[in-house]
This record gives C-alpha cells, sequence and structure tokens, in this order.
C-alpha cells in the first residue's frame, strides 16, 4: 500500500512539474516549428548588434559587479570597522531599487540639462558641449553601471559568505610562511571562495540577461528587446519564440559553465569565520580607504537615488493622482499575493516527493518545475501566450460548434496569465526554500511516523508541516517581493487597462516624467527592504 502512495505521489509530481515546464517546451516547439523568415531578415541585418550588445553587457555588467562587490565582501568578512553591523545590511540595500529608476535617476543628473553639468558650465563659464567632455551615459557602458549598482549586492552576499566559512588556520598558515595580506588573498582566500563567486557572477549574468526597462531605456539593443520588438512591433510571435530560445540557449550555457567550473572542485577545509570581536581593526588611510569605498556604494546604489525620489515625490504631491495611485498598487498587491501563495502551494508535493523518493531515477524530472527561474520574464510571457492562445482557439471552436456564441479570450490577456507566468517564474524560489527546512528534519521522524501508520500525505501535515512553517513564509515573503517588482511579464501580459506599480513607473520612466511616478517607485523599494534586511539577518545567525 506504501509503495502505491508511493507512486502516486510521484506520478502527480511529475505531472505537475511537467506542467510548470509547459512554457518552455511549447517556446521550443513553436521555435522549430515556425518558418525562419523574419528570423534570417534579422540575422542579416540587426541580429549580430543584438547579440554581441548583450554578450558585451553582460561581460561588463559581471565584471564590473566583481570588482564592486568582492572587496566589500572580503572587507566585512575578515575586519572589524566602525559600524560594521550597519554597513553589513546597508550594502544589501541597492537590490531593492529597480535599475531603471537608478538609470533614469543618474540620467537626470548627469546629462546635459541635468544638475552636475549645469553646475560646471556655471562654474568654469563654459557656454555649450563643444567647451568641455563629458562622458555620455545614454550608451551600453552606462547601462552596464546601472546595472553593476544595484546588482552587486549578489557578489557581495555570496562572497563574504563564502569568507566567513573560510577556516582561520588556512590564514594562520599563511602568515607563519611569510605571506603578506595581499598575498594571503590571492593564494589562499580568492580560491577557496570561488565557486561562491563564480555561483554569484552567474546570477548577475543571468539577471542581466533578463533586464528590459534599463536597456530599453537606454536604446541598447539586446535580445530582450528584440524579442519584444519581434513580437509586439512586428506582430511575429514564431519570430519571438526563436529569438527567446536564442536566449535560452545563452541562460543554459551560463548554468553549465557554472557547473563545470565545480565539477572537479572539492573543498574539504571549512569553518565559521572568526568572531567580529576578534578581527583586526583598520587604522589611518587603511581604515578611511575601507569605509569611503563601502559607504560610496551604498550612497550611489540605494541612498542617493532614494533622496532624488523622494524630492520628485514631494515636488508632484499636489499633482499625484492618489486614486490611481491606490488601485496600482492594488492590482500590485493581489497578484503578488495570489502569486506567492500559489507557488507555496505547488511547491509543497514537489518538495515532499523529492523528500519520500530521493534515490529514484526519475525524481530528476522534478527538477523541471524550477527552470522558469533562470528565464527572462519576457522570455517566460512567450512560452505562457503560445498554449494560452491555442487553448482559446480550441475553446472557440468547441463551443462554436456547439452552436454557441465564441466567447473570445478567456486565458490569454487575463490576470490568469500573469499569475501564471510569475508563478513558473518564482516556484523554484520556494521549492528552495521549503527544501532547506525540510533538510533540517531528522529522518528518523520519517520512519516513526511509518512505524505509526502515517501515510505520505498524513505525515507530511501532521509532521513535516508544523516544523518547515518558517521555510515556506520566507519563500512566500520572498516570492511576493519578487511578484512587486516583476516588469517584462507584466509588460506582455497584463489585461488590457491593467496596470502595476512596475509597469506604471516605467511608463513614466519612458516618458521622462518620474516625478508622478515617485511615489509608486519609492513604494516598490519600501517594500524590497523587508527580504533583504531578513535574509541579512539570517546569515548573520547562521554563519557569526
Amino acid at each position: 500500500m506504501a509503495v502505491v502512495r508511493h507512486r502516486r505521489w510521484l506520478i502527480g509530481s511529475g505531472a505537475l512539474a511537467l506542467l510548470l515546464f509547459s512554457p518552455v517546451m511549447a517556446l521550443v516547439i513553436e521555435a522549430f516549428s515556425a518558418d525562419a523568415g523574419l528570423l534570417q531578415q534579422l540575422w542579416q541585418t540587426v541580429l549580430p548588434t543584438y547579440l554581441f550588445n548583450s554578450l558585451a553587457l553582460v561581460t561588463l555588467v559581471v565584471l564590473l559587479a566583481v570588482l564592486l562587490g568582492l572587496p566589500c565582501g572580503w572587507l566585512l568578512a575578515n575586519y572589524q570597522l566602525p559600524g560594521h553591523r550597519y554597513l553589513e545590511w546597508a550594502l544589501i540595500l541597492p537590490l531593492a531599487m529597480p535599475a531603471y529608476v537608478v538609470a533614469y535617476i543618474y540620467t537626470d543628473l548627469l546629462d546635459y540639462t541635468g544638475w552636475l553639468q549645469i553646475q560646471l558650465r556655471n562654474l568654469f563659464s563654459w557656454q555649450s558641449s563643444a567647451d568641455y567632455w563629458f562622458p555620455e551615459l545614454r550608451t551600453l557602458g552606462g547601462a552596464a553601471v546601472m546595472l553593476a549598482l544595484v546588482l552587486y549586492p549578489y557578489v557581495y552576499l555570496l562572497t563574504r559568505a563564502g569568507f566567513l566559512e573560510q577556516s582561520i588556520n588556512l590564514q594562520d598558515a599563511g602568515r607563519m610562511l611569510g605571506a603578506n595580506p595581499w598575498q594571503r588573498f590571492f593564494r589562499i582566500s580568492l580560491p577557496l571562495v570561488r565557486p561562491a563567486l563564480i555561483g554569484a557572477m552567474t546570477l548577475v549574468a543571468m539577471e542581466t540577461l533578463a533586464d528590459f526597462g534599463t536597456v530599453s531605456y537606454f536604446a541598447v539593443n539586446t535580445l530582450t528587446t528584440a524579442i519584444t520588438d519581434a513580437w509586439l512591433g512586428y506582430g511575429s510571435l514564431p519570430s519571438a519564440a526563436q529569438l527567446s530560445v536564442c536566449l535560452i540557449s545563452m541562460v543554459v550555457l551560463l548554468i553549465l559553465l557554472e557547473k563545470m567550473s565545480r565539477r572537479r572542485q572539492q573543498i574539504f577545509q571549512k569553518g565559521n569565520g572568526v568572531p567580529l570581536s576578534s578581527r583586526p581593526r583598520l587604522t589611518g588611510r587603511k581604515l578611511w580607504l575601507a569605509q569611503g569605498y563601502c559607504w560610496l556604494l551604498v550612497l550611489l546604489g540605494f541612498f542617493l537615488p532614494v533622496l532624488v525620489l523622494l524630492d520628485y515625490a514631494f515636488s508632484a504631491v499636489a499633482e499625484q493622482d492618489w486614486q490611481d495611485l491606490l488601485r496600482y498598487s492594488f492590482n500590485s498587491l493581489k497578484i503578488a499575493l495570489a502569486v506567492a501563495a500559489l507557488a507555496a502551494i505547488l511547491a509543497l508535493p514537489l518538495v515532499l516527493t523529492r523528500r519520500l523518493l530521493p534515490d529514484k531515477p526519475v525524481i530528476q524530472v522534478l527538477q523541471l518545475a524550477g527552470i522558469g527561474y533562470a528565464m527572462p520574464g519576457t522570455v517566460l510571457a512567450i512560452g505562457i501566450l503560445i498554449p494560452f492562445t491555442l487553448g482559446d482557439f480550441l475553446l472557440n471552436d468547441v463551443i462554436a460548434s456547439w452552436g454557441g456564441e465564441e466567447p473570445g479570450l478567456i486565458l490569454t490577456g487575463t490576470i490568469f496569465a500573469l499569475v501564471c507566468a510569475y508563478v513558473v517564474r518564482f516556484i523554484a524560489v520556494a521549492i528552495g526554500s521549503q527544501e532547506g527546512s525540510l533538510a533540517r528534519i531528522s529522518f528518523s521522524l520519517d520512519m516513526v511516523s511509518r512505524s505509526l501508520g502515517y501515510y505520505p500525505s498524513r505525515m507530511f501535515a501532521r509532521v513535516h508541516l508544523p516544523l518547515m512553517w518558517r521555510g515556506i513564509m520566507a519563500g512566500v515573503v520572498l516570492i511576493f517581493i519578487e511578484s512587486m517588482k516583476e516588469l517584462p511579464a507584466a509588460l506582455l501580459l497584463r489585461p488590457f487597462n491593467f496596470e502595476t506599480l512596475p509597469t506604471i513607473v516605467y511608463q513614466y520612466v519612458k516618458t521622462e516624467q518620474l516625478q508622478p511616478g515617485a511615489f509608486p517607485a519609492l513604494m516598490i523599494v519600501l517594500v524590497g527592504l523587508l527580504p533583504l534586511i531578513f535574509f541579512n539577518r539570517s546569515l548573520e545567525r547562521g554563519i557569526t
């Protein structure tokens, strides 16, 4: 009987995983079954430029994020700085800022008509741009800088955790052999933190490929913008699917390279790092450089954009349409709540099946359920639209064959389609948080439950669920915040005359008028702070 119940769990979870993977399958099928005429035309004209821009942007953003985040992770893991506790969580705040909002703010400040250049012209009596040189921000390099300012915390968080896990004995051995701090960093610490660094670089690369708002605002043509143009500009869903497969291939290649980089690497020496009270203190010029560097990143990536947003918001209080703002907030709220709850519920059977049958080869199929997290929102929007459009056509044909009136679009262009896209994209977050909690529950409890006659569903409800409740709620909170910030899928799948906070902010940014959109942008930022601080506090409890 137990074998039959386990088989039911396996079949049901496998079907659910395949259902969550179906948008990717539909995308691939559509791409290879469609005529490649428009794609060939794009390849002969602009597609090589799109590919080059995508690769160049990823390379620049990853390089800048490492240069910005790695020193911070090293300093805060190995030295004690004044205000250390505040600096630890302050360095993660830029993750709460939408990159396209940061791009608009710095463009407004640094453009020819911006505050900085106006002050420079007044100070030096310059009459026009011909009298001086100033870097152009609306370029591929400018987009890379904007993205790096909000993505470097991935490198900082993961490398700091990696540095903290290294044994102090290795550093002591390096000192005994006469190695100075730079030599110990490059020969001991950096090689040991390489897995965390590669993982962070992969996350930054995937987030860069998924970005739409920043590259669109800076008019940098990448594969993400090409997908949108093929769909909305040329009206060709098959071509958009073919371009999406190209983008998916780049993402899969990044994931494979990350796995291959760790295939033969084994690290056996781990520790809990040096306690904060025992870490050396920097003094003099070194202290000023370290403090200035870290706080400058926080200022540029978070505090300065927030201050500008507050200034915009207060200057537009009289013109703010509070009724519309409440409607946009409610739209975002109900979407985010529905996605967070649905993703948490759907992740439960997948997680339990992996727990019950960890040695079954077929269990690898369940990993397909989380692949949507590696897909950009634009790609997932295309993948959702293909089967939903087919479903609408079939439903209308069936109803018409029965003599009824065709209902039109029921699935596509609805909130249901938007929720489905978000669930496919973010269910990996729920799976990860739930598996982390479930892994801390001893298998002896499972054996005791089976000896008492508990079948899987009852064991899960009575034993596992109460013990993993915090992990479930952590996933719900993180998915809620990610859903509140998601832009590309919302732009492409939202119903007619339906706006969320990210879509309305992006429209204000695109039309160069962020003042009326400052309040929605601030709401997105404030909502995003909670899980970041929660994550950092959890990290501190686990490794300090």
